[in-house]
């Protein structure tokens, strides 16, 4: 017999730096949920992404037990990454604050594919190319779909 739901709780915490300091300790805590497991899990499974930012989508049961799932990190952290910029601009429209390629856009665009609602690589670049330009991070050359 399949568990029942109770809820979802959604963090996002960075890989392999899980522990029972806010925000986990009080979003978990508050459930009933053990704490300590969740952290020993989540850092043994982001071993590999130490330091990035990573959304987590925890499925909590009646029973107390829970599972989790990890997804690609936000889009904002991958262009401050690219563009090799810390923040983004205050004001987007007047003030740019980095600058990426279209391959960078397609790379990140890649990488996010499973967590975008895209069914081309193309879209998906669109969109990451919206939020850049919502930062204030311009993306230099042209488009590969106007050639």
């Amino acid at each position: 017999m399949a568990k029942e739901v109770a809820g979802y709780v959604k963090l996002q915490v960075k890989g392999a730096a899980a522990n029972p300091s806010p925000p986990i300790g009080p979003a978990l805590g508050s459930k009933g949920l053990n704490i300590m497991e969740f952290c020993k899990q989540f850092n043994g499974r982001t071993q590999d992404k130490a330091g990035v930012v990573l959304p987590v989508l925890i499925t909590y049961y009646k029973d107390k037990s829970f599972e989790f799932v990890i997804k690609t990190p936000p889009a904002p952290i991958l262009l401050m990454e690219a563009a090799k910029v810390k923040t983004a601009s205050a004001q987007p429209n007047r003030n740019k604050v980095g600058s990426v390629t279209w391959d960078q856009v397609k790379q990140i665009a890649e990488t996010k594919m499973p967590d975008l609602n895209a069914f081309t690589v193309e879209s998906a670049m669109k969109m990451i190319a919206g939020t850049a330009r919502s930062m204030g991070i311009t993306v230099s050359g042209k488009a590969p779909w106007e050639n």
